[in-house]
């Protein structure tokens, strides 16, 4: 890598209190908020203890479907064939029937909206053949995210021995689960209707009534067994700001819900959301000296943002772009370099990814040629 010889003072936002002195969850054994973009958690407690999560176990499921669909190995489109394993499922169903034949996009709002156990087990025969080999995938997933306080024994949260994770490795899997935005468009449904192939209907109604109740409020999950208590990884959106909570083993719905409400205000009322760089900014050109065009333009793949507590004041900082070592030809949306922020104590605080919005091809010996030509016609050395 190479780093260009300019750096920028930018504003940032100066302090950020961590974690609320109140305990906003006080009907809940563990909980957790923070927001989306920035990761930084703004309240936890007891974060890292070992809880049983019931149905919450769904947002692993969810994750390993829709990282399926996003990898083109499954469409919401393909059917799915219900087994008499799936149909014989306990705890929250849909109902469904051995033999009947559903759509993926069906299921998932089976899983999504009502919590079914038997749409959940169809699914996980579905992406991986057997419940065993799609359990198998959930705990290598979990570990892929640096997991360690998470082990699942099955993909719908009923309960088990060794079947447990914690808020904080809730909150890293809801996170990853955002990343597939299409989800958003069946948790956040409140009410729907899936219909049966004997032309019958199943009346499918959101177990997270936060969903109905509080402005923003879009997911996740929600979970309740005797063992676990009543549970919900919950997301909201309010302007430009989402976050994201958990309570775990609350005494009733109507506390979890009560805890979640408390955190997600918080959050919102104490906390803004700041874009300092917006993606769509031009931060300048790279010089390309064997590409087809002599320079390109670059952009920031992902806004830069930056959380602080409310009316607090800026600071400043400077930033730098580091441009990779780059083959031609490059592509649009390619990774060209990235630009990193820097405190005033010298220390690299955050990066993000600089892409180019074009394709570049290799120059030819007659683009180096006519650009030779070029720079001695001008008076400038090549």
């Amino acid at each position: 890598m190479k780093k260009l010889l300019f750096g920028f003072g930018i504003f940032w936002l100066f302090t950020l209190s961590v974690f609320a002195q109140e305990d906003l969850a006080p009907n809940s054994k563990s909980a957790i908020l923070l927001e989306i973009s920035t990761g930084r958690v703004l309240y936890e407690k007891n974060a890292n203890e070992k809880l049983a999560p019931a149905s919450m176990t769904k947002v692993m499921s969810m994750l390993l479907i829709m990282e399926a669909i996003d990898a083109g190995k499954l469409s919401f489109d393909d059917d799915v064939i219900i087994s008499e394993k799936a149909s014989s499922m306990g705890g929250s169903q849909i109902f469904l029937q051995t033999g009947e034949k559903y759509k993926v996009k069906e299921l998932l709002k089976g899983i999504a909206i009502a919590s079914g156990n038997d749409a959940v087990v169809a699914m996980a025969e579905k992406v991986s053949g057997s419940v065993e080999a799609f359990v198998s995938e959930m705990n290598k997933r979990a570990k892929g995210l640096g997991l360690t306080n998470t082990h699942f024994d099955n993909p719908h949260g009923l309960d088990s021995e060794n079947h447990y994770t914690t808020a904080k490795d809730m909150s890293i899997m809801a996170q990853e689960l955002l990343k597939h935005e299409d989800i958003l468009t069946f948790t956040s449904i409140y009410e729907d209707y899936l219909k049966k192939n004997d032309g019958s209907s199943i009346w499918l109604v959101n177990t997270n009534k936060l969903v109905r109740f509080y402005d923003g409020v879009d997911g996740l999950k929600t979970g309740f067994t005797t063992t676990a208590g009543y549970c919900v990884t919950t997301t909201a959106k309010k302007n430009n700001m989402r976050l994201l909570s958990v309570v775990m083993n609350a005494s009733s719905s109507d506390l979890r819900s009560k805890d979640t409400t408390n955190m997600l205000n918080y959050g919102f009322n104490s906390y803004q959301l700041n874009i300092i760089f917006n993606k769509e900014k031009d931060l300048g050109k790279i010089k390309l000296e064997k590409g087809k065009v002599k320079d390109v333009n670059i952009f920031l793949e992902n806004d830069i943002t930056i959380l602080a507590k409310a009316g607090e004041q800026l600071e400043k900082y400077d930033y730098n772009i580091v441009v990779d070592d780059l083959n031609l030809p490059l592509t649009k949306n390619q990774r060209v370099g990235h630009v990193e922020i820097i405190d005033n104590e010298g220390n690299i605080i955050k990066e993000e990814n600089l892409i180019i919005k074009e394709n570049v091809e290799k120059a030819n010996i007659w683009d180096l040629f006519k650009r030779t030509l070029e720079s001695l016609n001008s008076g400038n050395t090549i």
